[in-house]
């Protein structure tokens, strides 16, 4: 047996990757998780086996240099917690009895309380009934974007279940939230968790970037030469009345502080709106208004 293939992994592996791929391997072949197939055992015991050698330096070491039978030249035992794999050291077809700390690879709480985490209570000891989670669920759902100001609630039905969820104001599109427990049922383990994606539908006036919203608004060509006052619409629902300065220019941008979405989760802050100046050339003139711009083209010339 090559401890490295049976860990999946190469021999210029770090000490990182090596704990990366038991702890991977662990999970798969775990017999609880695989009562249905008998080799399962068997190869969890290779893994470990495998990994209580390179783990440690002085190991791996004396494994790259004299293959399995390293432990010929290893003068003194480990120390950790006992997993016996069954057989005596060097007899045929047997295990070696190996002193493995668990908690290297799986933390506080070692082997048992990992396997309790990812199959249910009892995982640690003997092989019983295979636990597994929930799969998680996705769903999907569509807001206007007055909705995404405001917030709202909507009622969703998934796995049988009727769920209400808030939206919050300030909410962006693709914004991912997450139920937890509301996904698939686990069977003798936790249920997953439900994400639902929110999108937001484009509106025909406003334009969002971020916070901040923009739109476009026409200015009449005297409102621009002399200034003035024009009506806008905001996504409030309200229109407004903002001025246009004197010589305002066609594509001049104006921003209104605090007019556009909400921050998501901060009720007190909000974005800009940006107001994009379409000055209208009239095309039709009457015979007064034509001369008045010819002298005003005389005056400036």
């Amino acid at each position: 047996m090559d401890y490295y293939n049976t860990l999946g992994i190469t021999k210029s592996a770090s000490a990182d990757d090596i704990k990366k791929a038991f702890r991977k391997l662990a999970v798969k072949y775990h017999p609880d998780k695989n009562t249905d197939n008998p080799n399962a055992e068997k190869k969890f015991k290779e893994i470990n086996e495998a990994y209580e050698t390179l783990k440690d330096p002085e190991k791996r070491k004396k494994y790259d240099q004299y293959g399995k039978d390293y432990q010929k030249y290893e003068g003194a035992g480990a120390s950790g917690g006992q997993y016996d794999f069954g057989g005596n050291n060097g007899a045929g077809g047997g295990y070696a009895r190996y002193e493995t700390n668990f908690e290297d690879a799986f933390g506080q709480g070692g082997f048992s309380s990992f396997f309790e985490q990812m199959f249910g209570g009892g995982a640690g000891g003997g092989f019983g009934s295979a636990a597994s989670a929930g799969r998680d669920l996705e769903a999907e759902m569509t807001i206007t974007l007055q909705e995404a100001y405001f917030g709202t609630t909507r009622t969703i039905s998934v796995n049988k279940q009727q769920l209400r969820i808030n939206i919050k104001a300030g909410t962006t599109d693709n914004k991912k939230l997450r139920l937890k427990g509301k996904g698939e049922k686990g069977s003798n383990g936790q249920n997953g968790d439900l994400y639902i994606y929110v999108k937001v539908e484009k509106h025909p006036t406003f334009e969002r970037r971020g916070d901040d919203l923009y739109c476009n608004v026409k200015v009449d060509l005297y409102a621009a030469v002399l200034g003035g006052k024009v009506q806008i619409p905001t996504i409030k629902g309200s229109p407004i009345n903002i001025p246009i300065p004197k010589g305002a220019q066609n594509g001049q941008k104006l921003r209104l502080k605090n007019l556009g979405m909400p921050v998501y989760g901060k009720s007190d802050k909000f974005g800009d709106m940006f107001v994009k100046l379409r000055i209208e050339i009239p095309t039709k003139l009457s015979d007064k208004e034509e001369a008045l711009f010819k002298e005003l083209s005389r005056l400036k010339n």
